[in-house]
């Protein structure tokens, strides 16, 4: 156990103490480059998904991507200003879950929970995966090890999240800040050389392999508006942020969409002044580096520097995913443990379960970016539609100044996100997308399990109904010789049975509360009043938000000041009705035990409640 502490600390770095949450919160120059690599860095293939698609209908049709890019940057525009307003109107985090839950209905909710959850991890695995691929084909050496570079990376990026939110967003500042700028560079040249005639060159004739129509022209919109993902991003994320944490927020959306949108109508239009044709084999930025740069430190410079951002566009969902399973954990919708924070600050659970899902799915498809892209983006714009209905609603029932505006702004892209989605389902449900439609209602389905389960302990464990328990107050004893201190995690059945057993073995019962940041004091301490006992309630601080540690400290004094004698340590727990029902609680009884064994304590007892 203390080997495993010092590796930690060793990997992680020191815990933090709760109070130190406020310094670990992130500038808007550090926001930007945690929240918004994955929008950032989709327009290192959003304009080419776009090309590729319409290279259906012929060479010719290629210049169809500018006003399409328009369009899009129309959509971004729309959806940049919702997310704005709902991030005003919920300044706790206003991602698609709770939009939706809060105007819509639970069910709803819970689906865009779903899918926000579900393209957090595709997002991690085909940004990964993507960067891996360029890797192996810079050095095709490596391709043999195609998984394991993935895997590596994955674990890479976790340490950096595990290790907290400042320092992850000083890790990525550089990489996401250096894509920044050679894309700028990259335009700025371009239209340099455009107005001082260089650019010469023909767009090559390629024959027409479907007839250009309504259908091809949605399918390249749809394909185009990869470049809205991981927008809502900074939405879900309003709590990493310095105070006001809604106002810094606000402004960095508006940041990353002017950012967002500049790069990828400059790049869509230096792909039609140099009539580049999109290639499977070589990205539209390495076409475009090479005609405007040449094979050059510019053009080597561009390439590791979009390496290494669509390594990182995974960040965003390290920093979003934990923090929306922290919100459905708090519902009772995932297991608590979702809910706590780690020892660096950030929600470590959530972290690790990202990981692992991530790293499934990379071993399930052999790290192929291709065999994972028709998943990809179902979930996204699942949960656009519904924060943009819910968006709606809200402005109805709210009816403050101007909601008309909004109002009509959000409708529009209700049916906006709803008309890319339609698409993208038809076009893609066949070749994977099927996956996704399926998998929403199964997890849907967890939740609503996961939910009854804590309802069905929370009317089992109920004191409600319960008259207050008078004890008979007992003499005190001059001499101690069997202290007892009795756990008390929260006020419940369980708690009452331990209480009573402490009295019937011990002549000095102490009870302890663990405060770990979430007690409402006042509310136990007037509860614990109703009970009328005799048993003193000791609550104990524990800022670096560890049950063992602080319970342990005290146990040691509590026996410097009871020398020679056996103290009993009770801990209630309750006992669910099967084995996989206990993986959705804290286990608190049992990570105790193992650090009261490393301090040689003598007598644990477990007083056991079954459900």
């Amino acid at each position: 156990m203390y080997a495993y502490s010092r590796l930690k600390r060793f990997l992680l770095g020191e815990s933090l103490p709760t109070s130190a949450s406020v310094h670990e919160r992130l500038s808007n120059a550090a926001g930007l480059a945690v929240l918004a690599s994955d929008a950032l860095s989709s327009v290192a293939y959003a304009t080419q998904e776009t090309l590729l698609v319409l290279l259906l209908a012929g060479s010719s049709s290629l210049s169809l991507s500018l006003p399409i890019s328009g369009i899009i940057i129309l959509l971004l525009a729309i959806v940049a200003l919702s997310y704005r307003q709902t991030i005003k109107a919920y300044p706790n985090g206003g991602g698609a879950y709770i939009v939706a839950r809060e105007n819509l209905g639970i069910y709803p909710g819970l689906i865009a929970a779903a899918s926000l959850m579900i393209d957090y991890i595709l997002t991690v695995t085909v940004s990964i995966s993507a960067g891996v691929a360029a890797l192996t084909s810079a050095f095709p050496s490596l391709q043999p090890y195609t998984v394991e570079l993935c895997l590596f990376f994955i674990v890479l990026v976790m340490f950096a999240n595990l290790r907290g939110v400042r320092e992850s967003g000083n890790i990525f500042m550089v990489p996401t800040y250096a894509f920044i700028v050679v894309i700028f560079i990259l335009i700025g040249t371009g239209l340099y050389q455009q107005a001082t005639g260089h650019v010469l060159p023909t767009l090559e004739n390629i024959p027409a392999k479907e007839p250009l129509g309504l259908f091809l022209l949605a399918r390249a919109f749809a394909a185009g508006c990869t470049a809205l993902t991981g927008v809502e991003a900074i939405s879900d994320g309003v709590l990493a942020f310095k105070p006001p944490e809604w106002k810094n927020a606000s402004l960095t959306l508006t940041y990353m969409g002017v950012i967002l949108g500049v790069m990828f109508v400059g790049i869509s239009y230096l792909g039609n002044i140099y009539h580049v044709i999109p290639s499977e084999h070589e990205t539209l930025l390495s076409v475009l580096g090479k005609q405007i740069f040449g094979v050059g430190i510019f053009y080597y410079y561009l390439q590791a520097a979009t390496l290494l951002i669509l390594l990182l566009a995974a960040n965003t969902s390290y920093a979003d995913f934990p923090r929306l399973c922290y919100f459905l954990a708090r519902d009772g919708f995932l297991p608590r443990q979702l809910s706590l924070l780690g020892d660096r600050l950030v929600y470590s659970n959530g972290i690790n379960l990202l990981s692992f899902c991530a790293a499934l799915l990379i071993i399930i498809f052999r790290g192929n970016t291709s065999a994972v892209l028709p998943l990809y983006a179902v979930g996204v714009f699942t949960s656009f539609t519904l924060s943009q209905l819910g968006m709606v609603i809200h402005w109805f029932k709210e009816r403050g100044k101007g909601w008309q505006v909004s109002a009509v702004m959000n409708g529009i892209g209700a049916l906006a996100t709803t008309g890319v989605l339609a698409v993208i389902l038809a076009t893609k449900f066949l070749l994977g997308a099927w996956v996704v439609v399926v998998t929403i209602p199964i997890v849907v389905s967890l939740f609503l399990a996961i939910h009854r389960h804590y309802r069905y302990v929370a009317a089992r464990l109920s004191i409600q109904g319960i008259e207050p328990r008078s004890y008979l107050r007992r003499p005190r004893v001059k001499t101690v010789t069997h202290p007892a201190v009795v756990l008390v995690g929260q006020l419940h059945r369980g708690t009452f049975e331990a209480l009573d057993y402490a009295r019937l073995i011990a002549d000095e019962v102490v009870a302890v509360h663990v405060d770990i940041g979430l007690t409402d004091r006042e509310k136990l301490q007037l509860a614990w009043k109703d009970l009328q006992s005799d048993i003193p309630l000791e609550i104990l601080e524990s800022p670096y938000r560890s049950v063992g540690e602080a319970l342990t400290h005290f146990l040691t004094l509590f026996e410097e000041q009871r020398p020679g004698v056996y103290l009993t340590l009770i801990i209630p727990a309750f006992v669910t009705r099967n084995w996989w029902e206990g993986l959705l609680h804290n286990q608190t009884a049992f990570f105790l035990k193992a650090a009261l064994r490393a301090k040689k304590s003598r007598v644990v007892t477990t007083v056991r409640y079954y459900l």
